[in-house]
């Protein structure tokens, strides 16, 4: 009989387990995302998904949110959206040592150059590049790639 498992994945999933390879044992990750309803939702998730509960902290800094919707993140002024992407990052950026921001909406991706830009303004240039930022669609697509040629 063959095999009708096939590997999936969802941009959460994989953002998060991205991000926990790609960070030192003693950096956090973190979420960037749209409105405020997904700080506790995305927060949830994640705790979940790591089954650390209250320990979830240890490596993972929070969700900061930008107060706009999806379609916002396209069609509000680009200053109005870039101020608030940096706003929220720079906030995460503030709840320890931060590895690696996530993207936490697909329609945030391609908005990497702003989340950098903030990272640079509040850590300086050197820290600033050093933080990762993982977008949730290019990891699942490598996850994913990575998964059907390893044969699972």
């Amino acid at each position: 009989m063959k095999n009708s498992r096939k590997p999936v994945t969802g941009i959460f999933e994989a953002s998060v387990g991205t991000s926990l390879q790609i960070i030192h044992p003693e950096e956090k990750f973190g979420i960037v995302s749209t409105g405020k309803v997904w700080e506790s939702i995305l927060t949830d998730a994640t705790v979940a998904f790591l089954g650390t509960g209250s320990q979830a902290s240890k490596r993972f800094a929070g969700v900061e949110t930008t107060g706009l919707n999806a379609t916002d993140l396209h069609d509000a002024p680009a200053e109005e959206v870039r101020r608030r992407m940096k706003d929220a990052v720079k906030r995460l950026l503030k709840k320890g040592k931060v590895g690696a921001i996530c993207l936490g909406c697909a329609g945030m991706a391609g908005m990497d150059e702003m989340v950098r830009e903030a990272c640079v303004e509040e850590l300086g240039e050197e820290e600033g590049k050093r933080v990762r930022i993982v977008d949730g669609v290019t990891a699942g697509v490598a996850w994913l790639e990575g998964a059907v040629r390893a044969g699972f």
